[in-house]
């Protein structure tokens, strides 16, 4: 008997009932299905990924407050100096263990999902910190550090599509963000503008192109693998820079940005709000449900985000939600009717 998701068991059981009130189905052949699974009592594959998400996020914070801790960095520099050439020859050769140990489990044991992800992260943690102190090893008046993170994108791709793994191609994808942050900065001088754009509209521009080349991952046999983080990638990216955008404006600095008036900002409000719009009518029309989630979502926190900047003090909270209510109902009401005119042809 196979066990399954409670969600999934009331599922199959409304389904089956229904096929047997229309008579799709005889009653022996219902009750040999309903007999073929049972729930489960307990969501332990969910337990389980909680607790290794719980356990990675925990060694980075550990890791990050080692970093931070200056008179216990300053005890280890005590008991050793070694150079940063070997602390990055180790931690690569860590990393290779790593990769190797977590592959080789996902081929073994490949129920073991969670814990074969973890050795992985270990492995994609270790690398980054073996390309960090390559280039402190190496270390240069020039600050194109950029190059290093270019580097790292490079290695998490290769690995990612050897090794078929949505969890390095994540952080490749984390890393060429970091990188084109950090190059447009270097070939700006650190200047706050590179062509006239500050960095979320930059980000706009990287959003575009990502989500664009995840629809061209999915045409190809080989990468299309990774299309859906891909393009949830891209999309967060262009949504989050759109937000930021209509917040901040173009403007590179905080001291440029405090002076003027929220409300001279209200075009690229209307902007981000369009393509939200827009996400989601082509979401509906596609039936791209991640393009049109995003949409809803962001087109919230966008009206939610215009509420607190324009309307706080000069408008009552309970008069701007009711506008944005009776919006909302009629813009349902609309969607009703062409609804309810298909289903009347249907």
């Amino acid at each position: 008997m196979k066990k399954i998701d409670q969600d999934n068991s009331e599922f199959l059981d409304e389904m089956l009932d229904y096929w047997q009130s229309e008579g799709l189905l005889a009653d022996a052949d219902i009750q040999k299905l309903k007999d073929s699974y049972e729930p489960k009592t307990f969501d332990w594959r969910r337990l389980a990924q909680y607790s290794f998400w719980i356990a990675m996020a925990c060694g980075v914070i550990a890791l990050s407050a080692l970093l931070v801790d200056k008179s216990l960095l300053d005890y280890i520099k005590n008991l050793y100096n070694t150079p940063n050439i070997v602390i990055s020859a180790i931690s690569a050769l860590a990393a290779a263990g790593c990769y190797i140990l977590g592959f080789r489990k996902k081929k073994t044991k490949p129920q073991d999902v969670f814990s074969n992800e973890a050795i992985i992260f270990s492995g994609v943690m270790l690398t980054a910190n073996a390309i960090a102190y390559l280039g402190k090893a190496f270390n240069s008046s020039s600050n194109h550090f950029s190059l290093l993170i270019f580097v790292s994108v490079a290695i998490y791709l290769t690995l990612a599509y050897f090794c078929k793994s949505r969890l390095i191609w994540t952080f490749a994808l984390l890393a060429l963000g970091a990188w084109f942050g950090t190059e447009t900065g270097y070939l700006s001088s650190w200047n706050w503008y590179f062509l006239g754009l500050n960095y979320p509209l930059r980000f706009v521009f990287f959003g575009i192109i990502l989500t664009a080349s995840s629809l061209l991952l999915r045409k190809h046999k080989q990468l299309s693998y990774f299309f859906d983080i891909t393009y949830f990638a891209g999309l967060l990216y262009l949504f989050t820079s759109l937000l930021l955008l209509s917040i901040f404006g173009n403007y590179g600095t905080l001291e440029e940005w405090y002076p003027i008036k929220q409300i001279t900002l209200f075009y690229w409000a209307i902007i981000s709000a369009v393509i939200c719009i827009l996400s989601i009518i082509i979401g509906l029309k596609k039936n791209d449900a991640m393009l049109r989630e995003f949409g809803i979502i962001f087109l919230f926190i966008n009206l939610y985000t215009r509420y607190f900047e324009y309307f706080w003090d000069s408008l009552h909270k309970a008069i701007f939600f009711l506008i944005l209510a009776i919006s909302f109902v009629l813009i349902g009401r609309k969607a009703e009717k062409i609804w309810s005119g298909e289903f009347i042809k249907k």
